[in-house]
């Protein structure tokens, strides 16, 4: 390790720090969806995420401990747990979040779309997985070091700049689809693409993540592996937590201004109850109305503020209500 690189002790407290916010971040989410009794798929793998970077912490922070206080092949499997608990939250995080978009849409070719890329993003975590054990054990000289640590090389960080940019890309771009050609204003459209745009975020984190894979290695990969899991995690919470947290802003805006607001919404992904829906997801969509995306249309003295009855949701005007099997309704 370079004179420049991080100590044990600044390497503890990022990996100390960084996890408990990410853990506080998902806590916050699930408390709101449990509020709301809103709870679906996205928020179980987000739940998954959480226990994974919990256990992250601690296999890390043992790692991490003097290598005399633990025999060499417990020091071994301490560093294959921390290996594979980092992919682990970072690949829950990803599936979370495209699981928020799936719940967003109706069932048709977008949603089905979306079902092939999260077992796309399954294939990718189990590649990965396998991965660091056939790089690892081709070459074992690395489990004699007092604080082992497998040289994973160029492939391992090639292949993880593919399946992240791969990943965060489609994270990107199926929010700009859901809302293509819906009758916003440009702060609205970019406010709610920039909420779901902050998987880039991740991407540049896990770039720098696979330089330190590729160049040096040692205690800055440790600190870069773990900045990346938590920023996934907390990225992953961030559509439910600020769309709460605007929620309660327009709330108090509201409130106080004149009661006689028309409100128009669409709702994505739930048909109305009189139809009669084949498709499971959709059913356990509309059983828990968990995909009605809601922006009403205020009056010109607030028409950049968002409201939503339910904290999660962002209520949208729909130019092709038949078209995309949403409904119109006024309030």
């Amino acid at each position: 390790m370079s004179s420049s690189g991080p100590t044990i002790i600044q390497t503890e407290v990022v990996n100390m720090v960084l996890p408990l916010v990410a853990i506080t971040v998902t806590s916050f989410r699930l408390y709101c969806r449990v509020r709301q009794g809103r709870l679906w798929l996205d928020d179980l793998w987000a739940i998954f995420g959480m226990v994974f970077i919990l256990a992250l912490l601690v296999v890390d922070w043992l790692y991490l401990q003097d290598s005399e206080n633990f025999p060499q092949n417990t020091m071994v499997a301490l560093y294959y747990m921390v290996c594979q608990f980092f992919y682990a939250v970072v690949w829950c995080s990803r599936i979370s979040i495209l699981l928020t978009v799936v719940r967003l849409t109706i069932p048709g070719s977008l949603r089905r779309a979306l079902t092939y890329a999260k077992v796309m993003f399954i294939i990718a975590w189990a590649v990965l997985f396998a991965q660091v054990w056939w790089v690892c054990e081709s070459e074992p000289g690395w489990k004699t070091q007092p604080r082992p640590q497998c040289d994973l090389g160029r492939n391992v960080a090639i292949a993880q700049i593919i399946t992240d940019v791969f990943g965060d890309t489609i994270l990107i771009l199926a929010p700009i689809r859901l809302i293509y050609k819906v009758r916003l204003t440009r702060a609205q459209k970019i406010r709610i693409i920039a909420i779901f745009s902050t998987s880039a975020i991740t991407t540049v984190v896990s770039l720098a993540h696979a330089y330190y894979v590729l160049s040096d290695g040692g205690l800055k990969e440790a600190v870069a592996a773990m900045v990346e899991a938590s920023v996934s995690l907390i990225v992953a919470n961030l559509s439910v937590v600020v769309a709460f947290l605007l929620s309660l802003s327009t709330d108090d805006e509201t409130s106080s201004s004149t009661p006689w607001t028309v409100t128009s919404i669409i709702t994505f992904g739930s048909q109305p109850k009189r139809r009669r829906v084949t498709d499971p997801l959709a059913t356990t969509v509309i059983g828990v109305e968990t995909t009605t995306i809601k922006l009403t249309d205020l009056p010109e003295t607030s028409s950049s503020a968002l409201k939503s009855g339910n904290t999660d949701e962002i209520s949208l005007l729909n130019m092709e209500g038949k078209q995309s099997g949403g409904e119109v309704w006024e309030a």
